[in-house]
């Protein structure tokens, strides 16, 4: 029972980091109905990042938030402006093989930038935190804390901020935005920034624990996908279930059955979301 325990309080704070990853692709479907297959290569970037400030500079991940995540933002509005603003209204497969292309991009110039080898953080001497009983790695417990922490910021200012207000105007009715006099463009623009802006938050608390490399978006757009569909299209608050969701069924059901089926246990749940409840957890039907 203690192992059990155990797998599930360390899969809820994994959970929490997954779901941080999957923020910015449902808020980015939820604004403006854009599948973003490019999206994991951006948390590979920010690792990048972070890796080589540490290695360079001795600039602690902790530190490198405030450099990497604006650094980010930026990308991601530049990213809007210089592609998907062209792609926002296209058919559904342009905006699929336009991202799928960008991933390629990215990935690519990263072979190209650093090569195929992996880089990792170290960091001696890390302690623990007793989380409910269990002991979790302190940089875990941190990159679940600030997870929490994003996931309140964006959704205080949604619900009190006129941006926010607006930004949600535009999500529902891009028509109706546009006659109220909203900028939608700037909208869709703020909400590629805050996007790929939180993956990169994603990829700086990762690193202590994660090793990169330019192949290691795979894993974690599967687990974004998974994170979405189970928890809803488009809602903010159900990329933070769907991403706890993935991390509770990884490690229970990878300790109590075999860790190397862990992810055949995710995946299968996403497609049973998928035929059962298409529109999520917390998604509406009508959606």
């Amino acid at each position: 029972m203690d192992l059990v325990w155990q797998a599930a309080v360390s899969g809820a704070v994994l959970g929490l980091v997954y779901a941080l990853v999957a923020l910015g692709l449902s808020l980015i479907w939820g604004v403006m109905d854009v599948v973003n297959l490019a999206h994991a290569e951006y948390l590979m970037l920010a690792m990048y990042s972070t890796y080589w400030l540490w290695a360079l500079g001795r600039v602690d991940p902790g530190w490198a938030v405030p450099v990497v995540v604006p650094a980010f933002f930026g990308l991601g509005w530049l990213t809007y402006q210089l592609l998907v603003r062209r792609i926002v209204r296209a058919p559904l497969a342009a905006q699929i093989f336009a991202t799928f292309g960008l991933l390629f991009v990215l990935r690519y110039g990263a072979f190209a930038a650093f090569g195929p080898n992996v880089y990792g953080v170290w960091r001696p001497g890390e302690g623990t935190v007793v989380v409910l009983g269990v002991p979790v790695a302190s940089s875990k417990v941190a990159a679940a804390g600030v997870s929490v922490a994003a996931f309140a910021l964006l959704a205080a200012f949604l619900r009190y901020t006129k941006t926010g207000k607006a930004l949600q105007a535009a999500a529902q009715s891009r028509e109706v935005a546009l006659a109220l006099g909203i900028p939608v463009d700037r909208m869709y623009a703020l909400a590629w920034g805050i996007g790929i802006a939180s993956v990169a938050l994603a990829g700086v608390l990762l690193i202590p624990f994660y090793q990169v490399s330019p192949t290691i978006g795979d894993a974690f757009l599967l687990l974004a996908f998974a994170s979405v569909v189970l928890g809803g299209f488009g809602r903010v608050d159900g990329a933070l279930v769907g991403g706890l969701c993935i991390g509770l069924l990884e490690n229970l059901l990878g300790t109590l059955v075999s860790p190397t089926f862990k992810f055949l246990f995710v995946f299968a749940a996403f497609v049973a979301m998928l035929l059962v409840r298409p529109q999520g957890l917390l998604g509406d039907v009508g959606r």
